[in-house]
């Protein structure tokens, strides 16, 4: 039995079990439960704070963690990042007063940074040989300047909106942070196979997410330059239409290339183009 933990409540829970349903299994998530076997896989779910999933790691209480990358790096805890997962981007940033000119890393010098991440603001002063003091605090972070406490913060950023309503902007980005999973360095063999077996399900989902199944109908002079455009996996599937001359070509593509590439279709005389979402996709 392979031991996951998840986060017990905030912004990595819901993709974390989104990625675990659409990878296949099946599991019973009860509001107050801390722990839950899947009902079709040997995993067993640990629900913990997103803090402690580093620790329970390196302790091999859990054997693997899906857990937001700057946590990871923030707690410097011995563990293995096995796989970037694609969800949860945020940024780790150091945010000063709106009315504030920045003229550079150097306005920081002889400033005071509130953060609840000493030790990744602690490295990128140093990386900046800038000297500054940290107060690190935890929660409503974004209040500091406006009580006086701080001259800056340094803590994550989505969209911007809550700087911009205390009245803050970002002056440096420290840190570009996703969802991870990272598993103990000292697993079973066994263990690993499972671990391995879950991070397969996982690619599969995510090559699924980024690519899309397209069927268009095309003139037959026409098939193999749309073929140059449309590789496929391997090899576009190409049937014959009722209509002499004309052609389905079925194939994959990704999707952010897409829009780039119908005006080359449509000039090949590409029609009835479908673009079809792929629920999964093994290589």
């Amino acid at each position: 039995m392979l031991r996951l933990a998840v986060q017990k409540s905030g912004r990595l829970q819901e993709g974390s079990l989104n990625l675990l349903k659409e990878s296949g299994l099946h599991f019973s998530n009860g509001k107050d439960q801390l722990k839950t076997p899947a009902l079709n896989f040997p995993v067993e779910l640990l629900f913990l704070r997103d803090d402690d999933i580093p620790q329970y790691v390196e302790d091999g209480v859990a054997d693997a963690g899906i857990v937001g990358e700057n946590i990871f790096l923030e707690k410097q805890k011995a563990g293995e990042l096995v796989k970037r997962l694609g969800f949860a981007r945020c940024r780790l940033s150091v945010a000063i007063p709106r009315n504030e000119e920045y003229t550079g890393t150097a306005w920081l010098n002889g400033k005071n940074i509130a953060t609840s991440y000493p030790n990744l603001v602690r490295k990128f002063l140093q990386d900046k040989n800038i000297s500054a003091g940290i107060h690190e605090i935890s929660g409503s972070v974004e209040i500091a300047p406006g009580i006086g406490l701080a001259d800056a913060i340094c803590d994550l950023v989505s969209s911007g909106s809550t700087l911009l309503s205390n009245g803050l902007k970002e002056a440096e980005t420290i840190l570009h942070s996703e969802a991870i999973l990272i598993a103990n360095k000292y697993l079973s063999s066994d263990k690993r196979d499972l671990l391995n077996q879950l991070v397969f399900r996982f690619e599969a989902v995510q090559k699924a997410q980024r690519n899309k199944y397209i069927l268009l109908n095309c003139p037959n002079d026409s098939i193999e330059a749309i073929i140059n455009i449309l590789p496929g996996m391997k090899s576009p599937t190409i049937l014959p239409l009722a209509l002499p001359g004309w052609s389905s070509l079925h194939s994959v593509v990704d999707e952010d290339d897409f829009w780039n590439k119908i005006d080359q279709l449509k000039k090949l005389g590409a029609q009835g183009i479908l673009v079809i979402p792929i629920e999964k996709m093994i290589v």
